[in-house]
C-alpha cells in the first residue's frame, strides 16, 4: 500500500489529470450503458442502434448519445 502512495507522490498535475479524465470518461461510458440496456427505448431498434454505436464509437458514440439519444427513451 504503502507503494502506491509513492507512485502517487511522483505524478504530476497534468498525469492526475488525465487519469481522472479516463475514470470520469470510462464511469459516464459504463452509466450510458446500464441506461441503455436497462431503459425501454421508442422500439427496439433504436435501443440496439445505441448500444452498437456507444460501444463500436466509445467517445463519439457517448457524446452522441448524451447529446440526442436520451431524447429517445420512452416516455411512461
Amino acid at each position: 500500500m504503502a507503494n502506491a502512495f509513492l507512485f502517487l507522490g511522483s505524478l504530476g498535475r497534468t498525469e492526475i489529470l488525465i487519469i481522472v479524465m479516463i475514470l470520469v470518461f470510462g464511469l459516464l461510458w459504463l452509466y450510458a450503458l446500464i441506461e441503455i440496456l436497462t431503459k425501454s427505448f421508442r422500439n427496439d431498434t433504436d435501443k440496439i442502434a445505441w448500444l452498437l454505436v456507444v460501444v463500436l464509437l466509445p467517445v463519439l458514440g457517448l457524446i452522441l448519445y448524451y447529446a440526442i439519444g436520451r431524447s429517445r427513451l420512452a416516455r411512461l
